[in-house]
């Protein structure tokens, strides 16, 4: 009865959650219905989703490996699949070690119970993702949370912890305002209080930095000023899954310990081969990142130009604030009508009175679409 009654209450507060079908891949025109509609609110950032030669390496792994991979990887699901695909991200994230997850809850969830328990603090950034959230609150360590990139709050809390071991826990890029962590001063906190600094970087991989290598190379730091690095496969490398980088002790720690590595099934192996044909074509044709960042400064000038308030971001994550659930749900249906899907971001996900537009950026849009974006924003916001 309470399910019911809790479902009836989130109706009411315009906060009942749907799921919209679609019939097409994933680029920036989905079909609904047989009906095209333009979309922005994918994390398909480079375009590679739909890539051809990822689905030549998906069909090329199947026919080598099959489908399911049988087993988990400490069992016999770890293929020569897996185990190059290991390699490739140590390789692209500069790091010893690289260890595959089935998504990035689970590797959140994994990586933070396997390193930190009872008697140690995390340290958590108020905006920080639903996964770092719930994994803190499984490993039973005692949690912070300082408001959003606040220094010196986090200072405060590092300074009058006496935990045995402390784990600084932070999205790289977060993913409902598209900011970036302060990392560079959160070096220096860890330093100061011998801390470690965990970074998720889902939405930086593969878009930030002179080669795509995330938030980490944004700021030049390495493993040393951060040791655990987790990375999503399913947003700007277009397939799915996740990794954790770091030192060759993280990863054997990781493998002894992470309850969501050891007790699953690992993934299919022609997944793995799809993510490693994915690495290569971000490096090779970096004009999509390149093309990526064109078009989020277009976008921001011409919504400068229509007046159009948007929060300081310059990746592909535009949110545009607009307080109420009731409001942001009708702009998203307003839209919908005019051929745009961007879907209306509610709390929970985000703070109470800042349900918003997550408006986000693919390399395969082009000017027109998002002129066609700003015309359509302009007729709706001014109801």
């Amino acid at each position: 009865m309470d399910t019911f009654l809790n479902s009836f209450r989130q109706q009411r507060a315009e906060l009942y959650r749907t799921r919209q079908i679609h019939d097409s891949p994933q680029t920036p025109t989905l079909l609904i219905n047989g009906q095209p509609y333009l979309t922005f609110c994918s994390n398909d950032y480079l375009g590679l989703a739909s890539h051809p030669r990822l689905k030549t390496a998906w069909q090329q792994g199947a026919e080598k490996y099959a489908v399911g991979s049988g087993a988990s990887h400490l069992v016999t699901g770890h293929t020569l699949a897996h185990h190059s695909l290991e390699k490739a991200l140590a390789d692209y994230t500069n790091r010893e070690q690289a260890l595959l997850f089935s998504t990035g809850y689970m590797a959140n969830l994994g990586v933070v119970t396997a390193l930190v328990g009872r008697h140690d603090a995390i340290f958590l950034d108020k905006l920080n993702h639903a996964s770092l959230v719930d994994a803190a609150l499984l490993s039973r360590a005692k949690i912070y949370r300082y408001p959003h990139n606040d220094i010196q709050t986090l200072a405060h809390l590092l300074k009058k912890s006496s935990a045995a071991h402390k784990l600084i826990i932070t999205d790289g890029v977060f993913s409902m305002d598209g900011d970036l962590a302060n990392l560079p001063e959160m070096v220096k906190l860890a330093k100061t209080y011998q801390a470690w600094i965990m970074v998720d970087d889902a939405h930086g991989l593969g878009v930030l930095g002179d080669t795509g290598r995330g938030i980490l190379e944004e700021y030049c730091l390495g493993t040393d000023e951060v040791p655990v690095l987790m990375g999503t496969l399913g947003k700007a490398f277009g397939v799915f899954g996740a990794f954790v980088a770091g030192s060759e002790l993280l990863i054997d720690t990781l493998i002894q310990s992470a309850r969501t590595y050891i007790y699953t099934t690992a993934l299919p192996p022609a997944l793995a081969e799809t993510v490693r044909a994915s690495l290569a074509i971000a490096d090779e044709e970096a004009w999509r990142r390149k093309r990526l960042h064109e078009l989020i400064a277009y976008f921001r000038a011409a919504a400068e130009k229509q007046q159009i308030p948007l929060m300081e971001s310059f990746t592909p994550i535009q949110p545009i604030i607009l307080g109420d659930s009731k409001k942001a749900l009708a702009v998203s249906q307003a839209l919908y009508e005019r051929g745009i899907i961007i879907t209306a971001i509610r709390p929970p996900t985000v703070p109470q009175g800042t349900a918003r537009l997550r408006v986000t950026f693919s390399a395969l849009h082009n000017e027109d679409h998002i002129d066609q974006l700003i015309d359509s924003l302009v007729g709706t916001l001014q109801k």
